[in-house]
C-alpha cells in the first residue's frame, strides 16, 4: 500500500492462508507440522519433481499450494 501524500510504502498484513509462499515458521503454524519435520521434508524433496520450495540464500520458502498438494498425496509423514 502506498501513502499518496508522502509516497511511503507500508506493509499490509496478508493472512497466512492467502500467501503464495510461506516461511518455515508460517508453515508450522498453518499446517500444524513441527519445524524439524518440515525442514526434513524440504531437504528430502529439494531436488525432486515433488519439490515445493525455493531457496533464497539459506532461507527456504514453501509454495503453499504445492505443499498442500504434496500433503494430499501423502498418507504418512
Amino acid at each position: 500500500m502506498i501513502n499518496n501524500t508522502s509516497g511511503e510504502k507500508h506493509n499490509a498484513l496478508v493472512p497466512i492462508w492467502k500467501k503464495y509462499m510461506l516461511t518455515v515458521d508460517e508453515a508450522v503454524q498453518y499446517f500444524g507440522i513441527g519445524e524439524k519435520k518440515i525442514r526434513t521434508l524440504i531437504a528430502e524433496y529439494l531436488d525432486t519433481d515433488l519439490c515445493f520450495t525455493i531457496q533464497i540464500g539459506n532461507k527456504s520458502l514453501i509454495n503453499r499450494q504445492k505443499f498442500e498438494e504434496f500433503l494430499n498425496q501423502t498418507t504418512a509423514l
